[in-house]
């Protein structure tokens, strides 16, 4: 438990640090002025930064600093992620270099950048997973695709099914059904059709562990043949030489944007219509004990994680929310349409809103979680500080 907690936390920064490094990046290159430049978050530890007379100094704490005409490195003492100063809020300042005496569109480019180094990211990550080699479904190879490791892995599993009941999981694989192993997953489908209401020891992947399990096959409405319940596909560890990996990064990165966009889709729709959420949301509970399965299965599964952590928050984060950088793009773009900045009291107060709503929909979500896996993080607890 304590590896997952580590590894959330280190995966967490990666994401947000790259994120903030966007906005600082396209900052400078538009001359806007960064109070501020911090790994982690504060209080601070220290920070070093040029002073008037050009020379580098070394600042300890949050001591003030008065002497300082351009940006703080700084260190801070929470080691999730970083941040960038810009004071994007002070309409105040007559400095041709603030944030807010700059252009429109170059404003719409700094507060974007975050988005774009998360897509940016997630692009790297998997074309270096598709170099040493990452999990994929088999079904769309590329020419110049290495094949190691083909399994037949378990992608949905269906509520009240013998699967279900049986406790098998997303991401399970299928070793052998009475020690039979199959080449397709549709060769396995037929057997299992072909020993409906049979009881069969079906051997189990589940985190790298292999265990038998008794399931009873029964006739599926959704199918009309027997089966126990979940929807398979075959993969492997696909591996491209370097020049199409990285081709094939950038599609792969694209691909699950789209489908990650119509997961998000679907569920703003229920919601509007009154379904209620139609899939599983995790907070940030939930997503540690992800993270911790991901890094238990290894590194390259850890990879894949984070990459789609990554693209996930790239497309939280520019929704037209307010509080978000989307919903800052928003206002910018109504200011573009009005000729004039909304009216700044009006504009703070709404972000204060949506940051609020923001933290309720996390505290609701986190509690979900703490419901269904906060077993584990309370008996982490208990180990490390011996309070129960």
């Amino acid at each position: 438990m304590l590896l997952t907690i580590i590894t959330f936390i280190l995966v967490l920064s990666l994401l947000v640090f790259v994120h903030e490094l966007g906005h600082f990046m396209t900052a400078r290159r538009f001359g806007i002025k960064a109070d501020e430049f911090g790994f982690g978050f504060p209080p601070r530890l220290g920070g070093i930064y040029k002073n008037d007379q050009g020379k580098w100094k070394f600042v300890w704490g949050g001591k003030e600093v008065r002497d300082c005409p351009t940006t703080i490195y700084s260190l801070n003492w929470i080691p999730m992620g970083g941040f960038v100063k810009l004071n994007e809020d002070d309409a105040t300042s007559s400095d041709p270099n603030h944030f807010i005496n700059k252009k429109i569109w170059q404003r719409a480019v700094v507060l974007s950048a975050g988005v774009s180094m998360n897509v940016l990211l997630a692009i790297v990550l998997i074309s270096f997973g598709l170099m040493i080699g990452m999990p994929q479904d088999l079904e769309a190879l590329s020419p110049g695709a290495k094949v190691a490791s083909r399994q037949i892995q378990i992608v949905h599993v269906l509520p009240n099914t013998p699967a279900n009941q049986a406790g098998l999981v997303v991401g399970d694989s299928i070793v052998s059904i009475d020690n039979k192993t199959f080449l397709t997953y549709q060769e396995l489908q037929q057997y299992v059709d072909s020993n409906t209401g049979k009881n069969l020891t079906y051997q189990i992947k589940h985190e790298g562990q292999i265990k038998d399990y008794q399931i009873t096959p029964e006739l599926m409405k959704e199918t009309g043949k027997g089966g126990i319940g979940v929807a398979l596909v075959e993969t492997g560890i696909v591996k491209y030489p370097w020049y199409r990996a990285i081709w094939q990064g950038v599609t792969t990165t694209f691909e699950l944007l789209g489908v990650i966009l119509g997961a998000f889709y679907e569920l703003i729709k229920s919601l509007i219509l009154g379904k209620g959420v139609t899939a599983e949301v995790a907070g940030p509970v939930g997503i540690a004990s992800l993270t911790g399965q991901a890094a238990r299965m290894g590194f390259i599964y850890l990879l894949q994680f984070a990459a789609l952590l990554s693209l996930n928050l790239a497309i939280i984060n520019f929704l037209p929310i307010p509080a978000l950088d989307g919903g800052r793009v928003l206002f910018l773009i109504i200011e573009k349409i009005k000729g004039k900045p909304m009216n700044r009291e009006v504009e703070a107060i709404l972000h204060n809103i949506g940051f609020a709503l923001l933290m309720v929909l996390v505290t609701i979500v986190t509690f979900r979680d703490v419901l269904k896996f906060g077993d584990k993080f309370i008996g982490l607890w208990h180990k490390i500080t011996g309070i129960f």
